[in-house]
């Protein structure tokens, strides 16, 4: 059928936030929106691709896709966008199409590894980051030199360094200098200056999971975008892996 993939006016400005679809239709009858240039009184006109709809002279821009991506970054990358001496940004991974301003929920470092995700939903982004929330997150931790148990348990108490204190929510042996470690907030660089206090120095660290969703066999440097299911489970605690 000839044009059946045109949209309705108020449609368009309804899903751009200018106003309900009562309230478009309202705003079109008082002749404050135009389609190529001439104004549009009828609220039931209908827009092709690539139209020029403007609301009092504003160009009305579609209603921009929420993205949710989980990306296996490789070390060597940084999570921040603002950086202008990065030569290698983890987002820049991400290709999209058309492109989209994406933001890292949370933050790994340069020299670390691992489960990252990314959205252009801000809401998201802040419930994921804020420390309110309690998102658990799992790191796989190489070390210098085995923990002794006392050591473990001052790690779940709490180590004081730089008047900040720092402590795990939960960390276990599981092969030889590695250790699974989960945390409940994020302190810039938490697991590397516990570490360093104690003793033994972080020599590789690799996030496999954000509340429930684990990072699994996706290969490092590769993306892919969550399904529903698996938005809904890094809003939530999961078990350690």
């Amino acid at each position: 059928m000839e044009n059946d993939n045109r949209e309705r006016l108020v449609k368009i400005l309804s899903a751009a936030g200018i106003a309900s679809r009562r309230g478009a239709g309202d705003l079109i009858k008082a002749g404050r929106v135009t389609v190529n240039g001439e104004t549009v009184f009828e609220p039931g006109f209908r827009v092709a691709p690539g139209d020029r709809v403007e609301y009092d002279g504003v160009p009305v821009l579609a209603e921009e896709r929420k993205v949710y991506i989980m990306l296996n970054k490789p070390r060597g990358y940084v999570c921040t966008n603002a950086d202008p001496h990065a030569d290698l940004k983890a987002v820049d991974l991400i290709r999209l199409t058309p492109p989209l301003r994406l933001f890292s929920a949370g933050r790994l470092d340069k020299d670390s590894e691992g489960l990252i995700l990314f959205s252009n939903d801000g809401d998201y982004v802040a419930r994921l980051t804020h420390p309110r929330h309690e998102i658990l997150k799992v790191y796989q931790v190489r070390v210098r030199r085995e923990f002794k148990p006392a050591e473990l348990e001052q790690m779940r108490r709490g180590v004081l360094e730089r008047g900040e204190l720092l402590k795990v929510h939960a960390v276990s042996r599981c092969g030889d200098c590695t250790y699974l470690i989960t945390l409940n907030e994020g302190k810039n660089r938490e697991i590397r200056r516990l570490t360093a206090a104690l003793g033994s120095p972080t020599r590789r660290l690799k996030r496999l999971q954000i509340g429930a969703l684990r990072l699994g066999g996706l290969p490092v440097g590769n993306w892919r975008e969550l399904t529903p299911a698996e938005i809904a489970l890094t809003l939530r605690s999961g078990e350690q892996p």
